[in-house]
């Protein structure tokens, strides 16, 4: 029997994923991760993100894909990969000098849960049909997610309740730095090279509308206001109204082709649907 990876069409996490307003949900969850000093100081001194934001955002698009879509063992390599970066890597604290190691279990779990809260609570603003109870098992099953990165899934919130928790745990650890204001500027306006700023126009009514996804004691602390609640809802329903009118035999070829991968490997009744979405 064709192996359906880590999720397979039987969970939230394969229907959610597909949907076009993740590519809003994942520059709201680094709008969220650059509050915290230690993760956003070591993306900064690791990063190249400011020379090359396309690729950075498509490698981050890559591994979502391929964990979500992907074999297994597919999945798992390209964990053992990303576990490997974070263990040769390390960082400076600006405020303390003291080191940052990016296995650190505290981060990864801050990083997980700015990624898997943020996915889950845009793409549904945006109009995906996601029920509570889906709400709570996509959370539940993001935990396999965070166990490819090594993670203890015990430790990991699994319910909005808990993730509620969680954010109120860590939220006095959260603060606005120029780690963080260098992050917000580039997420709004990414194309530094001459050639590319054009490409700016045109990105920035979505940087704007990710941002305005934000919690509003996210934006609190950035100390931005961003779009009213009622253009940003309105903006963010029209993105994915547009992304929903291409075809999906042409949406899911870009950028990667996870999902036709996968129809191809499991029969096309794989293909993401609204309708094959679980209800618990």
């Amino acid at each position: 029997m064709a192996d359906p990876g880590l999720f397979g069409p039987n969970t939230v996490t394969w229907h959610l994923h597909a949907d076009p307003t993740m590519w809003a949900a994942g520059i709201t969850s680094l709008f969220l991760q650059s509050l915290h000093p230690r993760a956003v100081a070591a993306v900064v001194q690791n990063s190249r993100f400011q020379q090359d934001p396309v690729g950075r955002l498509l490698r981050t698009g890559r591994f979502v894909g391929v964990s979500t879509y992907g074999t297994t063992e597919e999945a798992e390599s390209a964990a053992a990969r990303v576990r490997k970066v974070h263990r040769t890597l390390s960082a400076t604290d600006p405020r303390t000098g003291e080191p940052i190691h990016l296995d650190d279990p505290d981060l990864l779990l801050w990083v997980h849960c700015a990624e898997v809260a943020s996915f889950s609570a845009v793409v549904r603003a945006a109009g995906f049909p996601l029920t509570d109870d889906a709400h709570d098992r996509y959370l539940d099953e993001q935990r396999r997610s965070a166990a490819l990165v090594g993670l203890d899934p015990e430790r990991v919130p699994g319910s909005r309740a808990e993730m509620n928790e969680y954010f109120q745990r860590v939220r006095p650890e959260l603060a606005r730095t120029d780690d963080s204001e260098l992050v917000v500027r580039f997420l709004h306006h990414p194309f530094n090279r001459w050639y590319l700023r054009p490409v700016n126009l045109g990105y920035q009514p979505l940087g704007r509308l990710a941002y305005a996804q934000l919690p509003d004691w996210a934006k609190a602390l950035h100390g931005r206001r961003g779009l009213p609640r009622s253009v940003a809802r309105a903006g963010l329903r029209g993105f994915r109204a547009a992304g929903r009118a291409v075809p999906d035999r042409i949406r899911y070829r870009w950028p990667s082709g996870h999902v036709p991968r996968a129809v191809q490997r499991l029969g096309p009744q794989a293909y993401p649907s609204l309708t094959k979405l679980p209800e618990r």
